[in-house]
């Protein structure tokens, strides 16, 4: 495997990056023969595959995986598509190693020997790195530093090559295959949250967020209609608050060349069991429920493209 261009099966599904220090690939992406709906579920933040090597890094892997991992919304979005024909991309590689939903600049420099290549200014670019949750995740609140020592440069570089690149290289492309089917395409960038923290007490705190970068990477009448789907089965939802989206809404979304994205957040208590871990009885609701969501957004963009990409709704 060249850590590149993803080799496809013979049967829509193909293969790509590689996972250094593990035997296997970064990503697997399914687009479904004659693109039934205009719509790739992708789900960049549900790898499980930690190279030996990796874990004995970490100072507590367990923990560090439970808490980066959007855990098991993979099988959500396995199912999802399987039941509309919708495209789907999975991540292998695991946050931990590296987070799609960053920038490649966006590092914090001084985990990383030999620092940057290049001066740092900080800026926009790297605040979530500042943060302990850049590129390379490098703090979480309950545990400190993930890691035990400095990551080496060549090592980040080749992850950034072999994962970072392939990964968004093959959903560039997919998006452009749907859109040029369609005229017009929508990437679900499906996620998990922790429960939110009500900002008062005995606040009901939303179960699902709809992200969309404040307007910026889809058409608002798709959030819209987004919102209003989850409100009509009675499920708490918010928008743009606490999650608008990141580095893939930013780099994929294009509602002027008919290319939109939504973020969607899945509260983990709604489909996991007590301890987060494991899915629970309740996943088969919300797979039925993003389920219906697909298909209703689907119908909405292939409209769209019918009407040549035009905005659904007056800026």
């Amino acid at each position: 495997m060249d850590g590149q261009q993803p080799a496809d099966n013979g049967q829509g599904v193909a293969f790509g990056g590689a996972i250094p220090g593990a035997d296997g690939p970064a990503f697997e992406l399914h687009l479904p023969r004659g693109a039934p709906i205009p719509v790739l579920v992708a789900a960049p933040h549900a790898g499980r595959v930690y190279p030996p090597a990796l874990r004995e890094r970490m100072r507590d892997a367990d923990y560090s995986a439970l808490r980066l991992e959007d855990r098991h919304v993979d099988r959500l979005a396995r199912e999802i598509a399987a039941a509309t024909g919708a495209g789907l991309l999975v991540a292998h590689a695991p946050r931990a190693m590296l987070d799609l939903n960053r920038a490649c600049d966006d590092v914090d420099w001084s985990m990383v020997r030999g620092g940057s290549p290049r001066p740092v200014r900080h800026s926009l670019l790297n605040r979530r790195s500042r943060s302990g949750l850049g590129l390379v995740p490098r703090r979480l609140s309950g545990l400190g530093e993930i890691w035990k020592a400095p990551l080496e440069r060549g090592e980040l570089e080749a992850r950034i090559e072999r994962i970072h690149r392939p990964y968004h290289a093959a959903l560039g492309d997919a998006l452009d295959r749907l859109r040029d089917r369609w005229g017009a395409a929508l990437l679900l960038d499906l996620h998990s949250m922790p429960p939110l923290r009500p900002r008062v007490p005995g606040e009901r705190t939303a179960e699902f967020v709809v992200g969309d970068r404040f307007g910026a990477s889809c058409d608002p009448a798709l959030a819209a209609q987004a919102l209003g789907w989850l409100a009509g089965h009675e499920r708490r939802a918010a928008h743009n608050r606490p999650y608008a989206g990141g580095y893939i809404l930013d780099r994929h979304g294009a509602p002027a060349r008919g290319i939109h994205a939504i973020q969607l957040e899945i509260c983990r208590t709604t489909y996991l069991d007590a301890a987060l871990r494991e899915p629970s009885a309740r996943a088969g609701a919300i797979v039925r429920l993003v389920t219906g969501l697909v298909r209703e957004l689907g119908q909405a963009v292939a409209g769209l493209g019918r009407a040549g990409a035009q905005p659904l709704a007056a800026e």
